[in-house]
């Protein structure tokens, strides 16, 4: 090409997810869906009712805040981890969009200045995103 960075071929010098990335994508896949409601409901209901086998409420409402308190900062961090990688997935397709439609504009840009300054204007937007 012309000497500027290709959306399509620095997509490609991706190796590969790490094992962290494929980890989060199957949990991911697991909290996303009904049956993940249903056990953290039943989870719920399993502490409600361990209420007699408690010495004091204090512990019992201590075991119900600390777990959930862990529980929600795992699936914080895996669930904010997925959002990010989705989000660089759909501008890395923006970028190959805006690069095509930047060629396909060069290509019938002949003699006509005002087409020519888009099609500038369109790869210096491209060149905002930081590539990853």
């Amino acid at each position: 090409m012309d000497g500027r960075s290709n959306a399509a071929d620095d997509r490609g010098q991706e190796t590969g997810r790490n094992p962290f990335e494929k980890f989060v994508e199957a949990v991911n896949q697991r909290v996303s869906r009904a049956p993940f409601f249903g056990i953290i409901v039943l989870a719920i209901v399993l502490w409600a009712v361990s209420y007699p086998l408690w010495t004091t409420i204090t512990k019992w409402e201590l075991a119900l805040h600390t777990g959930s308190a862990i529980l929600s900062l795992l699936l914080l961090v895996l669930l904010e981890n997925a959002a990010r990688r989705s989000e660089e997935t759909a501008q890395e397709k923006l970028n190959v969009l805006a690069e095509a439609l930047s060629d396909l504009m060069e290509h019938h840009a002949d003699g006509s200045p005002e087409l020519q300054a888009s099609v500038r204007r369109l790869r210096d937007a491209v060149g905002l995103e930081e590539r990853h």
